[in-house]
């Protein structure tokens, strides 16, 4: 039973300051062990005022967020950024809208699925985690637009299915020395030439 005085789960979450979070997060700002703040939130999404959108991972509210939003709170333990075609699409290279988000990582590569949507994790070598900034406006890290298409050309070097063709590139919006140089990070010399070569075909009536 919840002493007086005492702020209930649902004015912890309030107390957040966002609408996503997780269970563990939760517990940690509550003092509560991880079997009451369950139980909690199972009350608190009978009631409408949380949502389960997958394992440990919730929002306020009965209807779930954007997917960006969820984003930051996928991976609690490791770091992602926004790429590959979602990136580009973001920063105006591809008019096609992907309708799973692209994130770059050094976990392995999965398939996140969420109710708030659905999240394609792409593992990238240590030394080209790189290229992105904090966006404070969209709340997430964001790779560069010559980053991104980079990303999606590695990983074409190893997974010849994935990005093997793009919707049409709005190649103005693109510098192909920024995108060179994050090529000559790549320490696979299969992988680095198979990217050049790609960069070159891209560009090549530029």
């Amino acid at each position: 039973m919840r002493r007086t005085g005492e702020k209930s789960l649902a004015g912890h979450v309030a107390a957040l300051g966002r609408r996503v979070f997780t269970s563990a997060e939760l517990g940690a700002v509550s003092l509560r062990s991880g079997s009451v703040v369950s139980q909690g939130l199972a009350v608190m999404q009978r009631q409408g005022l949380a949502l389960r959108l997958g394992h440990g991972l919730w929002s306020a509210g009965a209807e779930p967020p954007g997917q960006y939003e969820v984003v930051p709170h996928l991976l609690p333990k490791q770091r992602v950024y926004v790429s590959f075609t979602s990136a580009l699409h973001l920063h105006g290279v591809i008019e096609q809208i992907p309708q799973v988000i692209t994130l770059a990582s050094t976990a392995h590569t999965r398939l996140l699925a969420t109710r708030a949507g659905s999240f394609a994790l792409h593992h990238l070598a240590p030394e080209m985690f790189c290229g992105f900034d904090w966006d404070a406006r969209r709340g997430f890290a964001l790779a560069s637009p010559e980053k991104a298409l980079v990303d999606c050309l590695y990983v074409s070097a190893f997974r010849k299915r994935q990005f093997s063709h793009f919707p049409e590139l709005d190649l103005e919006r693109l510098e192909l020395k920024k995108a060179r140089a994050w090529a000559a990070r790549i320490k696979n010399p299969m992988a680095r030439e198979h990217v050049l070569k790609r960069l070159a075909g891209l560009f090549k009536y530029k």
